[in-house]
């Protein structure tokens, strides 16, 4: 067998206003036919999967292209172009091919393009021709589209939110499309729309059962495998909404029925999932009743994870209003204020400017007086068995036993290391602030007196029936009470 693996994707937020350019996929991750040479990231990861398992076997691979870009807005139509050709151009030279598995995120848009997923993957399925396997892995923010599903023989999301299950997903599609290839099974895919824009922390009841059960299920009967595509809630795509997919061996209306029965629950989960904001006050003023700490919070609204700058100061200048202590805060995406702090260097104390320089989102800025602890080049941080890139990172102190971490590379919290390789005791601290919606949480909960969640102002803030949609037209729940009236 020839298996051609490659990665290309982003989840672009069609509201922001930060262009997603070269400089953002170098930034990200950006490798071209070596990146199972390198230490694995959470999307190149799946290809260090799909490379071992094909080698084991015996089978020779072919390495494409492997990018990703951080959240942000459109993607630059000829960077899309360039890569997607890239990609292609690979393939057609890998010909002829067995199996070709493709990463993806499943919410990249680009400048013309508002299937990127569905244009690549149709683009590839006709390179192939219609007897071979394509397959492709997607994270579970993904709008599955019409397009991508008769493109594919199979398609994968994660399953977990936060997504520690890449790598076991990777090896699930590597299983199906091999035993397609080899003619064991022949896959066949059923999605139902769930016509719901939402948040479904996979961690907390009742979804953790659904999830639990979704797996439970596959193996038998002949489904091969089961997704539950939650969506990506601040792109503005004609398919939009949260989906199940079904993929099955052989019998597609099989596939159409379970993936209805299994949509229809999670419409009537929808009122237990359902997490109402809760504002900045309210969960301060929680925060602060706890006595043993650290209570860990999620700034939710500016999570560079879904587009959003990571540069707001709302949750931190309303706590040193409050005359709050003993917080750690970050990550801020401020290069300028590294600068400065590289140019000061470590020990000195000087009066910074903080965050909100990035746009309306932002907010206003901090003007503080820090002391520089500890500037690290090279940072990183762990994201289940992959890592992350911080580019550099400043740990800043400040009045209150205020602790800031500051960095270059735009990115969420995943993992306390973001703040304790710097030198910073969390276990000494009431509260950590983290710019982050939910990938924070496997790593923060084992260590945390109480996690909360905070809506702050900003660029995702999670009010899902008042997002401006314009291109997205379908009736949805929460914004209508039955959209399927």
């Amino acid at each position: 067998m020839r298996v051609f693996i490659a990665c290309l994707g982003t989840e672009t937020n069609t509201f922001s206003p930060l262009p997603t350019g070269w400089d953002t996929f170098r930034e990200t991750m950006l490798f071209h036919g070596d990146a199972t040479q390198h230490e694995p990231m959470l999307f190149s990861e799946p290809l260090h999967v799909w490379r071992r398992e094909a080698e084991a076997r015996g089978w020779e691979v072919v390495e494409s292209v492997a990018a990703f870009a951080q959240p942000a807005g459109l993607c630059v139509r000829s960077v899309y172009e360039s890569l997607r050709d890239e990609l292609l151009n690979d393939l057609e030279q890998a010909m002829p091919v067995d199996i070709a598995l493709i990463n993806m995120h499943g919410a990249m848009v680009a400048e013309g393009y508002l299937d990127c997923e569905g244009d690549l993957l149709k683009r590839v399925r006709a390179l192939v021709g219609p007897n071979k396997v394509v397959g492709g892995e997607l994270d579970l923010h993904c709008s599955i589209t019409g397009q991508m599903v008769q493109a594919a023989d199979a398609l994968v999301t994660f399953k977990e939110y936060p997504h520690i299950d890449a790598p076991q997903r990777a090896k699930e599609l590597f299983d199906l499309c091999a035993d397609a290839a080899a003619g064991k099974v022949k896959p066949v895919m059923a999605r139902y729309d769930c016509r719901m824009i939402n948040t479904w922390r996979t961690p907390f009841e009742p979804t953790r059962s659904f999830v639990d059960k979704l797996q439970s299920l596959e193996g038998k009967d002949g489904i091969l495998s089961i997704s539950f595509a939650h969506g990506f809630p601040w792109g503005d795509v004609p398919e939009a909404s949260a989906k199940i997919l079904v993929v099955r061996d052989g019998d597609e209306a099989k596939a159409a029925a379970l993936a209805e029965q299994l949509g229809k629950e999670v419409w009537e989960m929808r009122e237990a999932t359902a997490m109402p904001p809760r504002d900045m006050d309210e969960v301060l003023e929680e925060a602060a009743g706890h006595n043993k700490g650290p209570v860990v919070i999620a700034d939710t609204s500016d999570n560079a994870g879904g587009g959003a700058p990571s540069d707001s100061t709302y949750l931190l200048g309303a706590a040193l209003e409050k005359g709050l202590t003993g917080i750690v805060s970050g990550l801020y995406w401020d290069p300028t204020a590294v600068r400065f702090c590289e140019e000061a260097g470590e020990g000195a104390t000087l009066d910074l400017r903080i965050g909100g320089k990035v746009g309306k989102a932002s907010g206003m800025p901090l003007d503080l007086r820090v002391t520089v602890k500890r500037i690290l080049h090279d940072a990183k941080q762990t994201f289940g068995t992959s890592t992350n890139l911080l580019g550099t990172a400043v740990w800043l102190q400040t009045d209150g036993d205020i602790d800031l971490v500051l960095n270059t590379n735009r990115t969420q919290v995943f993992h306390p290391d973001a703040f304790t390789q710097l030198g910073i005791d969390l276990s000494s601290k009431r509260m950590v602030f983290v710019k982050s919606s939910q990938h924070f949480y496997a790593g923060f909960n084992p260590i945390a007196e109480a996690v909360l969640y905070c809506a702050t102002p900003g660029a995702i803030a999670p009010h899902y029936g008042a997002i401006p949609f314009k291109v997205f037209t379908d009736p949805y729940w929460p914004k209508v009470e039955n959209p399927f009236a």
